[in-house]
């Protein structure tokens, strides 16, 4: 199955892709299909490893562009939020205007993606660099770090 698609997979297809237990022999008290229901819902969504589920390259999008007007930036604000493939997105102060951070599963899919991105808006110049190695990651703040008055 290609990343993005929109077709849906069983109970125990999806119990597999993300390695929770899928058959009647297993020892975990919740099927899958419970876990997944439980999972959707925004208060208990969790982190999960992009290699395990077929999304293991990592690109980040440099994006230039000549046009800064409101109007402009409206629309690809819109295009570029529409995009599933798109994780992160920011509007940069210094040498770029936009950085993307962006999830695929392959070189293909993400030149797939390229293609939608350039042919959706007008844009000066896109640069991409591919993450070799991920060497941290976090997602807790470090509210430890704030100085208490």
């Amino acid at each position: 199955m290609k990343a993005w698609s929109k077709q849906r997979l069983s109970t125990a297809a999806t119990g597999k892709a993300v390695g929770a237990c899928a058959n009647r022999g297993c020892r975990d008290p919740w099927p899958t299909g419970r876990r997944i229901t439980i999972a959707s819902r925004p208060e208990t969504q969790r982190l999960v490893d992009q290699n395990k589920i077929g999304l293991g390259l990592s690109v980040f999008v440099s994006v230039e562009s000549d046009d800064h007007s409101g109007t402009w930036l409206k629309k690809f604000a819109a295009v570029v939020s529409a995009m599933p493939e798109v994780l992160e997105f920011y509007r940069m102060a210094g040498d770029v205007d936009y950085v993307l951070r962006v999830v695929v599963a392959d070189m293909h899919s993400y030149d797939q993606f390229y293609k939608r991105l350039i042919g959706s808006i007008a844009l000066k110049n896109v640069t991409s660099r591919f993450a070799m190695e991920k060497i941290k990651s976090v997602t807790a703040l470090p509210v430890s770090a704030l100085a208490v008055a």
